[in-house]
């Protein structure tokens, strides 16, 4: 007995022969099938686009949300002392001291006074930002600059120079020098530290870059380290305004016949301290003019680098 493995043959049935012509002849297309998809291309859709949640919120205008602040403290202010919780001996009113500044600008006074105090702001910060950024650059970009002047600043830098008030009477007498002196000095030490800071701060990799392009030793501090130090001398310089205006406060102290701080120094005697609130309300005027043209000076300069500027 032998199995065959050959597969098993199908049934014969009687299929009809189709000739090539048939076969190339395309089926005519039968009848599309509906489908009952109710499709209406025509509808109007009323589509809303989508928009972020943060988008749909009202937007407060910056010069609002910014004055705000002021204006309630300022109606804070003036409802206490409608109240008598703050009397004219411990505060004068908002209103109260609006009218005083105004007399003080009628009749000259204050604008005596801010011109003073301004000349006298002017020459410290000039002398302070020669003598701390001369520094920085000695003891940045030179390493026996370093070691020979940056331990002494350090030094002073920690010494109060209000308390150095009695030796530069001293020294300077009782005229302008010592008040511009007080000034230079609380203006040097901020800036050196930052444009110190600044030039150290400049990365390696650009040098290596500078050098490799061929610069000179003064092509490298002039393209290189000096823009890469630049943010961190606009923020010494900021810093140093703030600085020049309190060590004002002081200088206008030590015998002074003029300037907001003689101003201040005659309020003091007669209780007024509604004169006081005037001469702190111009010394913050001042000190924010300043900011803003340092600020506006740092974006002018500074527009090759991109910043975060809060959400």
């Amino acid at each position: 007995m032998s199995i065959s493995h050959a597969p098993p043959s199908a049934p014969e049935t009687d299929i009809p022969e189709t000739s090539h012509a048939n076969a190339a002849e395309p089926t005519p297309p039968g009848p599309v099938p509906d489908l009952d998809l109710d499709l209406d291309l025509d509808l109007d859709l009323d589509l809303e686009p989508i928009v972020p949640a943060s988008s749909r919120r009202t937007r407060v205008p910056r010069w609002l949300r910014r004055t705000s602040g002021p204006v309630l403290l300022l109606a804070l202010w003036q409802l206490l002392s409608s109240t008598s919780v703050l009397t004219a001996d411990v505060l004068a009113s908002p209103g109260r001291i609006a009218q005083v500044a105004g007399d003080l600008i009628s009749d000259g006074s204050l604008t005596s006074a801010m011109t003073t105090s301004l000349q006298r702001v002017a020459g410290g910060l000039l002398l302070g930002a020669l003598i701390g950024t001369g520094l920085a650059l000695v003891s940045g970009l030179f390493r026996i600059g370093e070691d020979i002047v940056d331990a002494p600043v350090q030094m002073l830098r920690t010494v109060p120079f209000v308390g150095l008030i009695p030796l530069f009477i001293i020294w300077f007498g009782i005229g302008e020098a010592p008040k511009i002196a007080i000034i230079t000095l609380g203006v040097t030490f901020p800036l050196y530290l930052n444009v110190y800071a600044g030039i150290r701060g400049v990365d390696a990799q650009l040098i290596e870059a500078g050098e490799s392009l061929g610069l000179s030793r003064w092509g490298l501090v002039r393209h290189v380290i000096l823009p890469g130090a630049l943010p961190g001398a606009m923020t010494g310089l900021r810093y140093s305004l703030g600085i020049s205006w309190l060590a004002l406060v002081f200088a206008e102290q030590v015998n002074a016949d003029s300037g907001i701080g003689f101003l201040m120094v005659q309020a003091r005697d007669f209780l007024r301290t509604d004169v006081i609130v005037v001469c702190l309300i111009v010394y913050a005027f001042l000190g924010l003019l300043a900011d803003f043209i340092v600020r506006s000076l740092e974006r002018l300069l500074l527009q090759w680098r991109p910043t975060f500027t809060g959400r």
